[in-house]
């Protein structure tokens, strides 16, 4: 695939709002990063007060902090929120159950594309 948009930041962000439940394999799988890229960006996440995370029984789940303002400079007047809606083009839903979850594909699926498509 190369080069996206988006950083991985905030390919978890995403993931993690339409999933406040998503497993780290999940996330890493969902993001196509290793499960060590995910911890450390969850730490980065939570340092910054962007995502908490809440303890529920052996799982986590993840608090999200919407009106937290994106760090660069260019974007600094633009909040998570905005960026999670945006990219799930949808206004003010911005969870849905983990089966409805359309985070960016695996490396593997990438690979193979959907049916009747020819992958790069």
């Amino acid at each position: 695939m190369g080069w996206t948009f988006l950083s991985n930041h905030a390919h978890v962000l995403v993931c993690l709002g339409r999933d406040p439940r998503a497993r780290v394999r999940d996330l890493a799988g969902r993001v196509g990063v290793t499960e060590r890229a995910v911890l450390l960006i969850l730490a980065d996440l939570e340092r910054e007060g962007i995502v908490r995370r809440v303890r529920e029984g052996r799982r986590n789940r993840y608090e999200l902090r919407l009106d937290g303002s994106l760090r660069h400079p260019l974007e600094e007047h633009r909040t998570v929120g905005e960026l999670l809606a945006m990219v799930d083009g949808r206004k003010g839903r911005l969870r849905t159950p983990a089966s409805a979850c359309a985070c960016p594909p695996t490396r593997a699926s990438a690979a193979t594309g959907p049916p009747g498509s020819s992958a790069r």
